[in-house]
C-alpha cells in the first residue's frame, strides 16, 4: 500500500466532518429519535446512521485508498476487503447513553495499520471534549462549545500527556453499563483511590489527558469502539493491552468467518506501562 496521507493533514481534513457528525447527533436527539434493536441486541437509531454517513463521505474524499470498517455498515453486511490498513469508525459510541439523555457518547475515527492504531479522533459532542492524535507520540485535546459544532469552528488544540500514577491511590475509570466480577477481581490487585463510572470511549481520552490512570474492560466491545481512543492514549504516553498484558491488536483477517469478527477480548487501558504487573497473566 502507498504511504497514507500526512498524519496531521489527515486529522485537519477530517475535523469538519467529525464536528458535523457531533452536531448531527445533538440535533437528532433534540428532535427525538426512536431506537430499534440490531441482531446482536444493541440499540441503533437514525442518529447512528446519519452521523456515520457524514464520516464515511469525508473519508472517501480525504483518503479514498484506505478501506473503512464502520459499525452500521458492518451491521448491514458491508465489510470491505482490507489488507494492512483500514479506518475503524463508530459514529455513535454509547447509543444507550445517547438515548437516555447522558453526555458520555462519542464519535470515533481510528486508523489501524498492521494491527496497531496509529491515528485517532474522539469527540464527545454533549460535553464538547475532543481528543486527537497529531502524529507518533503527539496527542492533543480541546474543549468545544456544543453550539459551535458543525459551524466551521476550528478548535484550539492543546498537547496532552498521561500522568505519572500514584500507585497508592490509582484513579480508575470504569464502564457505567458493564461492571463484572472479573472487573472487581482485577481492581483488587491495585490500591484504588477513585473509581469513576463513565460511558463510551471518552474514558480513554480522560486517561490520555492525565485525569485518570486505569480502565479495565471485561464486558463486550468492538474494534471501532476503542481503536481511536487507543491511538490517542498511545500517542499521549499510555498503552492498551489484553487482560493478560499482551498487546491488543486489531483487524485479524483470519477471524472474518466468525459471527462477530471485530469483537475485542477483555482489555485494560493504562496511563503508563509501568503500571502493568509482571504477573498479570496469573489469576487474581
Amino acid at each position: 500500500m502507498k504511504p497514507l496521507l500526512d498524519h496531521a493533514s489527515l486529522v485537519l481534513k477530517l475535523m469538519p466532518a467529525l464536528l458535523d457528525a457531533g452536531a448531527c447527533l445533538l440535533r437528532c436527539r433534540a428532535e427525538g429519535v426512536d431506537a430499534e434493536l440490531k441482531g446482536d441486541g444493541s440499540p441503533v437509531s437514525r442518529a447512528d446512521r446519519e452521523a456515520e454517513a457524514i464520516v464515511l463521505a469525508a473519508l472517501a474524499h480525504a483518503a479514498p485508498q484506505v478501506p473503512v470498517i464502520a459499525e452500521e455498515a458492518v451491521a448491514a453486511g458491508q465489510i470491505p476487503d482490507f489488507d494492512t490498513a483500514a479506518f475503524l469508525v463508530d459514529a455513535l459510541d454509547g447509543t444507550r447513553e445517547f438515548l437516555n439523555g447522558g453526555a458520555d457518547f462519542t464519535v470515533n475515527i481510528g486508523l489501524v495499520e498492521n494491527g496497531v492504531p496509529i491515528l485517532g479522533m474522539v469527540l464527545a459532542p454533549a460535553s464538547g471534549r475532543l481528543f486527537v492524535t497529531l502524529g507518533p507520540g503527539e496527542a492533543a485535546a480541546a474543549l468545544i462549545p456544543p453550539d459551535r459544532l458543525g459551524a466551521g469552528f476550528e478548535p484550539r488544540l492543546t498537547r496532552i500527556a498521561t500522568a505519572e500514577p500514584d500507585v497508592r491511590a490509582l484513579r480508575v475509570v470504569s464502564s457505567r453499563s458493564s461492571r463484572s466480577k472479573e472487573t472487581e477481581a482485577f481492581l483488587g490487585r491495585f490500591a484504588v483511590g477513585r473509581d469513576e463510572r463513565l460511558g463510551s470511549s471518552v474514558k480513554l481520552g480522560i486517561i490520555a489527558t492525565g485525569e485518570a490512570d486505569l480502565y479495565p474492560r471485561f464486558g463486550p466491545t468492538s474494534a471501532w469502539d476503542i481503536a481511536a481512543g487507543h491511538a490517542v492514549l498511545a500517542a499521549a504516553g499510555g498503552t492498551v493491552t489484553r487482560a493478560d498484558g499482551q498487546p491488543l491488536v486489531y483487524l485479524d483477517k483470519s477471524r472474518l468467518g466468525e459471527r462477530e469478527p471485530f469483537l475485542n477480548p477483555a482489555f485494560v487501558a493504562w496511563g503508563r506501562a509501568s503500571l502493568i504487573p509482571a504477573d498479570l497473566s496469573r489469576p487474581a
